[in-house]
């Protein structure tokens, strides 16, 4: 039997922030323990099982928890409503649960919570979006109140880091059976949800009966600025102390602030153009090979001002699988080459939809390759959509080529080819509808070995097939990125772009 324990020592510095009135909130004397957090976008919903995406994860990690978590700095995984877990075997994982932990409705977290959510969340039914997480698993049962066994269908390797993604987050039965948590979410976490005015904001508060002791932040607003500019203008006037993702051209413009602290770290985001495979011509190799090679996508990332990295692998240099030389499988920039395909293809002059969602980087994703796909002979009609009407049109395929990413918030390949590009997702996380039986069984074969070596392996087979075959074209590595006022102490941001509160506070 291979055993594991964690011992989990946490000092937690809890501090907090909010906006002040003044010009420069840093210098405030009468800074409130309040935070606003601005966002071009408002969330889809609030539910960690229906939800899968990056706008409404950060406000979900702020009111749920998972069995699991990755450390920011190690990329370990590490327990945080587990106390442990062993392995009787490959295909069985019995987890200890923590004890003494409470929902935010009163009720008690324990295995029979860990169940009821991992159930659901496996159930056709529910038609969870990111359902593939745990879609090894054959069933969820309970040994005691505080100890809960998963078995799996076959080995599978990645079960940690999927169940220490915002979707595995345990909600409250009693709360799910009795209200809609897509808009009153109730979780175990440090923030409890407040109201929700859609296209505006979220307003969370502080949980003071968390159990890992109460945090100094006593509120907590998420506010939908539409425009970034309008959005970096209130955090200099010390209405907004925190955003993320920034835009480029923006980044110049914040570093000048004098109240705002701007970061940047590589990060586990992959960004890419995605062709509708069940439409033609871009279920056609050529075409997509034509479009390839006429994206110089190095011209792009210069502009990017240090927020991109180049590459065609589509695993990154953060992601577990990740191999150097599966970067020589992509295509180069050649633009005589991109004009000769569509040429000798009968391509030339063909009316391409390019569906782009309003967030400020696809949006110049979309401008730049709009450019160069006319220069190589194609037509190309722009059609803009707020985020989650795109997300939905994207789903159902409503577009001939799409701008798409994927946070990789548990930073696994496996978790990053499976959902996206395996033909088993194809109606949900796999929106381009790829499918390829070879690229199929190297994932499946990737997520069933224990072994990590044996796994990266795979990997790299199957990221190589999927780069040669060109149903993504990776327009950019992501790199992390937030501009804080500098009375806001405490936030990190991992490399997968994911961020807790927690341990923020205001001076």
């Amino acid at each position: 039997m291979k055993k594991w324990m964690f011992i989990v020592i946490s000092t937690v510095l809890l501090l907090a922030g909010c906006s002040s009135k003044t010009s420069n909130s840093s210098n405030s004397k009468n800074v409130t323990q309040e935070l606003t957090y601005a966002s071009t976008s408002d969330v889809v919903g609030l539910s960690p099982i229906l939800t899968n995406d990056s706008v409404s994860a950060n406000v979900i990690n702020q009111v749920y928890e998972t069995l699991f978590k990755r450390n920011p700095k190690t990329m370990q995984i590490e327990p945080l409503l587990a106390e442990s877990y062993d392995n009787p075997n490959d295909k069985t994982w019995i987890i200890s649960l923590k004890k003494g932990i409470k929902f935010q409705d009163g009720t008690d977290f324990n295995a029979e919570a860990v169940k009821y959510t991992f159930d659901k969340f496996r159930d056709p039914k529910t038609a969870a979006p990111r359902a593939s997480l745990l879609e090894p698993v054959e069933s969820v049962n309970v040994i005691d109140d505080y100890k809960v066994e998963i078995k799996t269908k076959y080995p599978y390797g990645p079960l940690l880091a999927a169940l220490a993604h915002t979707a595995s987050s345990i909600v409250s039965p009693e709360s799910d059976k009795n209200s809609d948590l897509m808009k009153k979410p109730v979780g175990t976490g440090p923030f409890k949800f407040v109201s929700w005015t859609p296209g505006d904001e979220i307003v969370l508060e502080g949980n003071k009966d968390y159990w890992n002791g109460a945090p100094k932040l006593k509120k907590v607003t998420f506010k939908v600025v539409p425009e970034v500019s309008t959005a970096i203008s209130m955090l200099q006037t010390g209405k907004v102390q925190f955003i993320d993702a920034l835009p480029a051209e923006q980044v110049k413009r914040l570093e000048s602030i004098k109240n705002v602290k701007v970061s940047k770290a590589e990060g586990t985001p992959v960004y890419y153009l995605g062709f509708n495979m069940k439409k033609a011509p871009m279920n056609n190799l050529a075409f997509r090979q034509a479009v390839a090679y006429g994206l110089d996508r190095k011209a792009y990332i210069g502009q990017l001002n240090g927020l991109g990295i180049e590459g065609n692998s589509v695993i990154g240099p953060k992601v577990f699988g990740y191999n150097e030389i599966s970067e020589d499988s992509g295509y180069s920039f050649d633009l005589e080459k991109a004009k000769s395909l569509v040429k000798d293809n009968g391509f030339a002059g063909k009316e391409v939809k390019m569906l782009v969602p309003n967030r400020d980087m696809y949006l110049k994703m979309a401008e730049i390759a709009q450019s160069q796909m006319t220069e190589i002979g194609l037509k190309v009609k722009l059609e803009t959509m707020e985020w989650g009407t795109f997300l939905d049109a994207a789903t159902k395929g409503q577009y001939d080529v799409t701008f798409l990413g994927w946070a990789n918030s548990t930073a696994d390949g496996s978790e990053l080819l499976y959902p996206n590009f395996h033909s088993d997702n194809i109606g949900t996380s796999n929106r381009i509808s790829y499918n390829n039986p070879q690229f199929d069984q190297l994932v499946n074969e990737s997520r069933q070995i224990i072994d990590p070596n044996g796994r990266k392996e795979k990997l790299k087979e199957a990221n190589e097939l999927l780069v040669k075959d060109a149903p993504v074209i990776v327009m950019n590595q992501g790199v992390v990125t937030s501009a804080v006022d500098t009375s806001v102490k405490g936030i990190e941001i991992d490399p997968t772009g994911q961020w807790s509160l927690y341990n923020v506070h205001r001076e």
